[in-house]
């Protein structure tokens, strides 16, 4: 039978009814002969009124102690997990990241995992345990515990899967696989069967919220496939049916992916724009203007560098709104200073709309249909980028959704598309 990794988000796990749910869904694969490792996320709010106590001390509480208490969320939730299956009569071992232990380097609340020791975890499923390791956590070289950021018990699961060669890594979360675009933004989205990696990463990291983007590289690095399904079903659904639900994620040259030149629209609200006015044009300014960005951990995502004009020009670039304040703060207080910008601009009513698909590289005209598709709604795009198989515009959030659904429709990703022969 197959090595298999199960992931349940916060939503899954989000009560005690739910968390035995899971239990028995699991019991059920490691009662036909899979061998089973769970990941689960903490419950669904833990984390954010874990974080709101802190904050409410003090808004700028050290890092490392902040992983301190966002770790235990998911502490709880492996244990309550655990103790569900021995109450099903299933053998069930739970261990936090640093048992293992997941190795991480040190940066607190956004730590990159650099190994993970699987020998305590295949021991256990060769004695017949379902194995229930931690999600979003992990040790750093000198013992501290670190979490991986938002959305990092995904990359936990497919790191782990990684590590002990799983056959299939699951993701299960209250949605029935990888759409589109966010039904809840365009009723007429429609569930993919199936996804390439490079699709999905650029769907990823371009605001769809299915899947954390680092879970998506590790799984492409590491060709561990993946499967994004319900954890809402009924838990003794068949296991043959379960198997081949939701949305699988795998290598585009082993599927007969779907002919379509746009796969999905990627849409993240999360945006805000810096715009540094008047900067000396001179070799060397987007490196003085983005590495104290950088060394201040903080990502950037669209750049803009206009024309020189009278020797200044404009740079302007995107970061996610919760390093939005930081990141202001670096500008004024080290940027501008040694740059000498005329005047800084600041927006953080921006959001980010993205068509994707690997049918884009080889196809024409597909960005100019898009800007004729948001130009015919009214709206301006303020910042452009674009690779082979994705299109991003910067807009006024508040056009964001029409923008969905307007290029939704433009591109025919309500209609199912024909099959490659």
């Amino acid at each position: 039978m197959s090595l298999i990794v199960h992931k349940y988000g916060g939503t899954s796990m989000g009560s005690i009814e739910r968390i035995k749910n899971v239990a028995k869904r699991v019991a059920k694969w490691h009662a036909a002969g899979h061998q089973v490792v769970v990941v689960p996320s903490a419950m669904s709010g833990e984390t954010n009124r874990l974080l709101g106590l802190a904050k409410e001390i003090n808004e700028l509480a050290d890092r490392r102690e902040l992983d301190m208490l966002a770790s235990t969320g998911e502490q709880a939730s492996s244990a309550l997990l655990a103790i569900a299956l021995q109450t099903l009569g299933v053998s069930a071992r739970s261990y936090t990241g640093w048992q293992v232990p997941v190795r991480t380097d040190k940066a607190y609340t956004k730590a990159r995992i650099t190994s993970i020791e699987s020998e305590r975890i295949k021991r256990d499923l060769d004695l017949g345990k379902v194995v229930v390791v931690t999600g979003f956590q992990g040790v750093d070289d000198e013992g501290n515990i670190t979490t991986l950021g938002r959305g990092g018990s995904d990359t936990s699961a497919v790191a782990i899967a990684a590590a002990i060669k799983a056959d299939e890594c699951l993701i299960y979360t209250d949605v029935d696989g990888v759409y589109t675009t966010d039904p809840r933004v365009e009723p007429d989205a429609r569930r993919l069967s199936v996804i390439s990696f490079e699709e999905m990463l650029e769907m990823a990291s371009l605001g769809s919220k299915v899947l954390q983007i680092r879970s998506v590289e590790f799984a492409g690095k590491y060709h561990v496939p993946l499967r994004v399904l319900s954890s809402l079903t009924d838990p003794n659904i068949d296991l043959d049916v379960e198997k081949n639900s939701g949305t699988l994620i795998t290598l585009e040259e082993h599927t007969n992916m779907e002919a379509a030149v746009v796969s999905g629209i990627a849409f993240s609200r999360d945006e805000a724009k810096i715009t540094l006015l008047g900067v000396p044009d001179r070799p060397g300014v987007a490196f003085n203007i983005l590495d104290p960005i950088a060394q201040a951990n903080i990502d950037v995502d669209m750049i803009i560098q206009n024309q020189s004009v009278d020797g200044t020009t404009d740079f302007s670039f995107t970061v996610n709104r919760n390093d939005f304040k930081r990141a202001i703060e670096v500008i004024n207080s080290t940027v501008v200073p040694a740059v000498g910008a005329r005047e800084v601009f600041a927006d953080e009513k921006i959001a980010k709309v993205s068509i994707v698909g690997i049918g884009m590289h080889s196809h024409a005209g597909v960005a100019s249909k898009m800007f004729r598709t948001l130009s015919e709604e009214g709206i301006n795009i303020q910042m452009i980028s674009t690779s082979e198989i994705k299109t991003s515009v910067a807009i006024e959030d508040k056009y964001m959704e029409l923008a969905v659904r307007a290029l939704h429709k433009a591109f025919g990703l309500d209609k199912e598309p024909e099959a490659k022969a």
